[in-house]
């Protein structure tokens, strides 16, 4: 079978780099890549990406963007008005791929761009972060925003602070207002850096941060399958990323953002808002807020994937009561415009064509609990004056989760060293009561004290007991 190469696929076009985009994942070459590919098609937009890995980790996604000269195919596979839908297309939208940790000038120079005018990013929720080790900007910072600041301000020496220098930062990691976040950072770090002071003037008045939404499932590579896809495409294309067709972009900015991207203009569910708050909610509280609920659950029932979560009789029905019962009543907006959304989020995670490993949504489980649970359990005891039990009965099932073991299985955890030390150190407590004290004081994790919050470790306790004895008759048995 032929490599995958420009040479091999005949792609002969050249555009300008206007993207940089730090991330190389599954999720931004299923969503973003994709976007941009269909608006390089659809529109006059004629731009290309340039991959920057964010941190020091595995090369193998750069290495192989690099061999495949940016090239890969996205597969969408899902049901679209009841019926059965599969569609591939080749992306050609990447330029090239880059690890600044193997060249830290090769990076900043994409800085004297005079083309550039977009940055992408998706680091994960922990991605966001000032890291006080970055102490200079000689050297490569270790955080994603101290990369940014020190290309930002290459670019500004380089252009003299010219005013349509300026760039737009669309950051995709699932954190609140991610564009306003990061750029407080990248002012931190301005300032901490002893920076001209004309470059923060420069960063605020002609730099645009937009806060952003995101909406796509993308599982990624389909490992179970890949030869039969790859004999289909006819090429030995490492990269195959799988995803459903369903996607939404909502981006909070100005106008000229909008008429310099205008993704809309090509069919796409790309929204330009100056609130882009209902969105978030109902996605985060209903989508993922469901995803992570149900992952610890459905894991210890022996379930692997999303689509048996979901089709499975007990866990189905606990999927279905903690989105109407538990979410839905925690929210604002339009009673049947919140269950037409959670109708089409059950029809998603239905999708046949799509193998959603529950282990890997488990990544980092316990801050995804955080920011999109936790403020539905809180929401909820404030409006009905009581808690929601399968929202706490997952969480329940989220502490046994990090225990890393079930009925003499490994749990292949994946989360911060200091979390899963943590854990650790919290399941050598002598009972489940003491455990959950541990847990749920714990202010890192939850960002305050969940024991104060009246009759939640009482019942988070009583959760993980019936759990643990649950456990006990499956080893009986």
């Amino acid at each position: 079978m032929k490599p995958l190469n420009r040479q091999t696929a005949q792609i002969t076009t050249r555009r300008p780099i206007k993207v940089l985009q730090f991330g190389e994942g599954n999720f931004l070459r299923g969503f973003v890549d994709w976007i941009i590919d269909v608006l390089n098609e659809k529109t006059g937009f004629n731009g290309y990406v340039q991959v920057v890995q964010p941190r020091d980790r595995s090369r193998s996604i750069i290495e192989a963007l690099q061999q495949q000269d940016g090239l890969y195919h996205v597969l969408l596979n899902g049901i679209q008005n009841g019926k059965a839908t599969q569609e591939k297309r080749l992306i050609t939208c990447i330029a090239g791929a880059l690890n600044p940790y193997d060249n830290y000038e090769a990076y900043l120079k994409y800085g004297e761009n005079p083309d550039l005018r977009f940055i992408f990013s998706n680091t994960t929720e922990a991605g966001i972060m000032y890291d006080a080790q970055d102490t200079s900007i000689d050297t490569i910072p270790g955080s994603f925003p101290g990369k940014l600041t020190a290309l930002l301000y290459r670019r500004f020496r380089h252009f003299g602070g010219a005013a349509d220098k300026g760039l737009s930062i669309i950051p995709t990691e699932l954190i609140e207002n991610n564009g306003d976040t990061l750029r407080h950072i990248v002012l931190q770090y301005a300032q901490t850096w002893n920076l001209f002071p004309e470059f923060s003037g420069w960063i605020k008045e002609h730099t645009i941060f937009c806060n952003t939404l995101v909406d796509r499932i993308v599982p990624g590579y389909p490992q179970d399958t890949i030869q039969e896809v790859q004999q289909e495409l006819g090429y030995a294309d490492k990269l195959v990323v799988t995803a459903e067709p369903y996607h939404l972009l909502v981006i909070e900015a100005p106008a000229s953002v909008q008429q310099a991207f205008p993704a809309d203009k090509a069919g796409l569910q790309v929204k330009f808002v100056s609130d882009l708050s209902p969105y978030r909610t109902r996605k985060v509280r209903i989508l993922n807020g469901t995803h992570t609920a149900l992952v610890p659950v459905a894991y210890l029932e022996g379930l692997r994937t999303v689509q048996e979560a979901v089709e499975d009789e007990q866990t189905g029905e606990f999927i279905k009561e903690v989105i109407f019962n538990e979410i839905i009543p925690t929210l604002d907006l339009p009673e049947g415009e919140l269950q037409q959304f959670a109708n089409d989020v059950l029809d998603r995670f239905r999708n046949p064509f799509i193998r959603h490993e529950l282990i890997s949504i488990a990544l980092n489980a316990v801050t995804k609990y955080k920011v999109r649970v936790l403020p539905s359990v809180l929401a909820y005891k404030e409006r009905k004056g009581r808690l929601p039990e399968k929202l706490l009965h997952a969480l329940a099932a989220l502490i046994l989760f990090y225990k890393g073991e079930w009925n003499g299985i490994i749990i292949p955890l994946n989360d911060a060293p200091a979390v899963l030390s943590f854990f650790a150190e919290a399941w050598k407590k002598e009972s489940a009561a003491e455990v959950v004290a541990a847990v749920l004081s714990n202010k890192d994790l939850w960002g305050t004290d969940l024991t104060l919050v009246e009759g939640l470790p009482e019942l988070v306790t009583t959760h993980l007991q019936h759990l643990q004895l649950t456990e006990n008759q499956e080893k009986v048995v």
